[in-house]
């Protein structure tokens, strides 16, 4: 049970996995209130970068549960360079089915609703770890801009219009299920950038160090594709957040 490798290549360099930066990262953890001592448990764990950050500057313990040996054996490297590594613990596992053994104060899933089914499948699996009273942390994308066609929703990585909600229909599936969002950190343009850009870069990197690599092909028309698809498309029709949702 392991990620496929084009994952770890694509990512390589990125310590978070998603369209954040390290500064909006500390601004959600900072605007959840987070305490010493207070426990958080991440599905999708990737890198581990929140919770390895998030222990450093709030003191928080945690666990994080990944299907990728790669990003783990990356999260425990870094735990240990931020000094935290008694306090956070990463799972080889399938996040889609994890419970916590003791409900934690924080539960999330930061951009990887898919192991749920999508949002509502996603927030049912966090329950089930979170103590009354605590918070939830969802990541997801939404449409920004209404895509102007088929091609445009393709080179967003959704098959159908209806694969992504906009902002305030996000808004009103947390509100159907019972939660009222309490705080939300949203990417721009920027971390977008960041985190597409330096895809293509690790690509690159990699392809004139491994050029008769059995990947090689699929990695050079990923890399020839990719970045004028994001910049025609994918840079200012989507949007991507992270909510902090509690339970009425």
């Amino acid at each position: 049970m392991d990620l496929p490798r084009s994952f770890t290549i694509r990512e390589s360099s990125h310590r978070i996995l998603n369209p954040f930066t390290p500064e909006k990262l500390a601004t959600l953890g900072a605007a959840i209130g987070l305490r010493p001592g207070a426990t958080v448990l991440d599905l999708c764990c990737g890198k581990g970068e929140l919770l390895c950050t998030w222990s450093r500057d709030h003191g928080i313990a945690g666990t994080g549960v990944d299907i990728s040996t790669v990003f783990l054996a990356a999260a425990r490297e870094r735990a240990a360079e931020l000094g935290v590594g008694e306090r956070v613990r990463f799972t080889h596992g399938d996040a889609s089915t994890y419970v916590a053994g003791e409900p934690v104060d924080v539960a999330a899933c930061v951009g990887a609703t898919w192991i749920g089914g999508g949002t509502a499948g996603t927030v049912a699996l966090l329950e089930r770890s979170l103590r009354p009273g605590g918070t939830m942390l969802i990541g997801e994308v939404f449409w920004r801009a209404e895509p102007p066609s088929q091609e445009a929703v393709e080179a967003c990585h959704a098959t159908s219009r209806d694969d992504f909600g906009t902002l305030p229909g996000l808004f009103e599936v947390f509100d159907g299920l019972g939660y009222d969002v309490v705080e939300m950190v949203l990417a721009d343009e920027d971390s977008w950038d960041r985190y597409y850009a330096a895809q293509w870069r690790n690509l690159r990197t990699w392809l004139d160090a491994n050029p008769d690599d059995e990947l090689a092909p699929e990695l050079r028309a990923e890399l020839s594709r990719e970045p004028m698809r994001y910049v025609r498309f994918r840079r200012h029709l989507l949007g991507w957040g992270v909510f902090a949702l509690m339970k009425r």
